[in-house]
């Protein structure tokens, strides 16, 4: 378990903005920063993130939290794995005490699977370095392909021996469980395996067997899969075996190179889309970083809002050949529809990224792809044109390939400007060109795709602090959470502020009592018996009180970095944020009277009210009672109903409310 110091440690040096922006291009808007949200995917940003309150906040899908929680969100993982991920990258040195059985119970699997790939990496570039075999076949190719040695450790790749259980054998000597080896898709469990019983060592052989190993990592940098290409001239055998999907691994949302490349991405605002692991590695060693490759898959919209996260503009380097030239027309519908903004590059004679790197200089491969690329439906419309000149049919079908294109694009003002220039090249009139690109718009219905729930880029922090979500009402006459809300807020703000209070003593003489406002508010609880009806604000609750039985004063950065996304959650979205809007009123020259001064007020309303309605559900419960039970129980019923009626006068009377009957 990390202890409460390191964890300190590692909050105090992992600024929000910092640790964001490893995974989203931030831009400066006020005093805070904004970005396209990376877990719904949207076009127009309204991901905003306060360096100064150490928090981000989602305006579209209402994601928030500190940088903890968006490591958790993100990677999906563990609170412990999250901050050893943090601790890493702040070289903050993690020096765990003895876990309990019962925490040991309590890893989770994902854990226990990274782990196993994690060594699966390190045996892999073991065998290929230090092995005879590994050295004579899997090194001796990638010097072959003119690979540096210096390339080869930084992209990690290694060699899985010929023998079909080397691997498994290494892993179970090791002590790594034939579970994880099967989960992670590392080992095959063969037919003697019996459905149903545990996985053991004797179930399992190799995936890999022979080939040259690429290990592909998530853009946190934890390798979650592997490429294992063959090395046999055998037709039959599998050119390229992938990972297959598992707990960890995605293949239509992981992009190969996107951690090496991402902050190359940003900087370039530019990214190279490539088809293979080897054209992404050839064009690290010719000194291009900003590439990335689809993981031996087609291109999906989750790759694309991926690297749309670091920029809009993207470069297809698909090789010169058919099969790359498919694979270009079938990415690049998908990439103008999410409003990339898409250039081509074809390599002569058949090339693709690795073999022309091989062919000419570093500078000159840099220079090429300067000189060379051109936008996607110029390249379109001159070329189908030049292929179509004395042939109308086909003319035609080029210029409706194109509008088709062009339709995809959400922009207005983009589109607009792409009809004007390609009805330029296709020798036609605009207005036929736009008719045609409406007429495709409205019939695919193209104005939903684009309603998403996002917040204009322009508005301002208040406004979009106006926009978080409401409490969830059930439509029934009893519900709580707007004072149950009402008073987590005060006890996470207030809670260690001196109240003075009314108090008894042993002999019932009242007086004066000073204790905290969360103390206070507490008592008056425990004093009713009251507990939270809404599931996820006891949770919060329990956890103040918690606090205050270990003796301990909680602060807001205790709720705002708990473990816990609900309550970390919470702190964000309905402490932290309200807190900002009620200072927002002094932009204007309104003076507000001190929220310190005015909480204990606050406090006391609110548990009035709070229990004044509690009261009337008692109440009305009991007037249900009367409907059902016999003559003789009835005398004691209407007792509690005009006791609690009693209740209530004094309640309402606290509140300045005359009851009318």
């Amino acid at each position: 378990m990390i202890p409460k110091n390191t964890i300190d440690s590692i909050f105090e040096a992992a600024h929000v903005e910092e640790v964001v922006g490893e995974f989203v291009t931030l831009k400066k808007r006020g005093t805070n920063l904004l970005g396209l949200c990376p877990f719904h995917g949207e076009k127009t940003p309204s991901f905003t993130v306060s360096p100064v309150k150490g928090i981000y906040k989602c305006f579209g899908c209402g994601k928030a939290g500190n940088s903890v929680n968006f490591i958790m969100d993100h990677l999906k993982l563990s609170y412990p794995e999250a901050l050893k991920w943090l601790a890493k990258k702040y070289g903050i040195e993690i020096i765990e005490r003895e876990i309990t059985p019962e925490e040991k119970e309590q890893q989770t699997e994902r854990e226990s699977m990274l782990i196993v790939m994690q060594y699966a990496q390190r045996y892999f570039s073991d065998i290929m370095m230090n092995n005879d075999e590994g050295k004579s076949i899997g090194y001796s190719y990638f010097m072959e392909r003119q690979l540096r040695h210096d390339i080869v450790t930084k992209f990690q790749l290694g060699y899985s021996l010929e023998e079909r259980n080397a691997f498994t054998t290494a892993a179970l000597r090791n002590g790594y469980a034939p579970k994880y080896l099967a989960k992670t898709g590392m080992s095959i469990v063969s037919n003697r395996h019996v459905e149903g019983t545990e996985i053991t060592a004797q179930d399992l052989f190799d995936r890999y067997a022979g080939r040259v190993m690429f290990p592909i990592h998530d853009d946190g940098g934890r390798v979650v899969a592997f490429g294992g290409r063959t090395l046999s001239s055998d037709k039959k055998t599998a050119k390229y075996i992938n990972s297959p999907e598992t707990d960890i691994y995605n293949k239509s949302k992981i992009l190969y190179g996107l951690w090496m490349g991402k902050k190359a991405i940003q900087e370039k605002d530019s990214c190279f889309l490539v088809e293979g692991y080897m054209d992404v590695i050839a064009m690290h060693q010719a000194g291009i970083e900003n590439v990335v490759a689809s993981s031996g898959t087609s291109l999906t919209i989750d790759q694309i809002k991926s690297i749309h996260r670091f920029t809009k503009n993207i470069v297809v380097l698909y090789d010169g050949d058919e099969a790359g030239q498919k694979a270009s027309n079938r990415a690049i519908p998908l990439l103008l529809e999410e409003g990339m903004n898409v250039r081509l590059l074809m390599f002569p004679d058949n090339d693709d990224p690795d073999s022309f790197s091989r062919k000419v200089t570093a500078e000159a491969f840099q220079n090429y792809l300067n000189e060379n690329t051109t936008d996607f439906l110029y390249f379109k419309a001159k070329k189908l044109k030049d292929e179509t000149k004395n042939d109308p049919i086909k003319r035609a079908g080029v210029i409706k390939d194109i509008v088709d294109n062009i339709s995809l694009i959400p922009d207005n003002i983009i589109r607009s400007i792409y009809v004007k220039e390609c009805a330029n090249i296709m020798e036609i009139e605009e207005s036929i060109l736009q008719l045609e690109v409406n007429k495709i718009r409205r019939k695919g219905n193209f104005k939903n795709k684009e309603a998403e729930p996002t917040t204009p880029a322009a508005a301002t922090e208040t406004e979009l602090i106006e926009n978080l979500d409401k409490p969830v009402q059930e439509g029934t006459t009893f519900n709580f959470d707007a004072e149950e809300e009402k008073l987590l807020c005060i006890l996470i703000e207030f809670g260690g502020l001196l109240v003075t209070t009314q108090a008894e003593d042993e002999v019932q003489k009242e007086h004066e009592l000073q204790i905290t406002l969360g103390e206070f508010i507490i008592f008056e609880l425990w004093r009713d018996k009251i507990t939270y009806e809404n599931p996820i604000y006891n949770t919060i609750l329990e956890e103040y009180i918690g606090y205050l039985e270990r003796q301990i004063l909680p602060k807001i950065d205790d709720f705002k970095n708990s473990p816990n996304p609900i309550i970390s959650n919470f702190v964000v979205n309905k402490v932290i944020e309200s807190h900002e809007l009620s200072k927002g009123w002094s932009k204007f020259g309104v003076t507000v009277p001190s929220r310190d001064r005015l909480a204990k007020k606050d406090a006391d309303k609110t548990l009035f009210s709070y229990k004044s309605k509690r009261l009337n559900k008692l109440t009305f419960e009991l007037r249900n009672r009367l409907k059902e039970i016999q003559d003789e129980e009835e005398l004691e019923v209407l007792k509690e109903i005009h006791y609690l009626d009693t209740l209530k006068q004094r309640i309402n009377k606290l509140l300045g409310r005359e009851v009318i009957r």
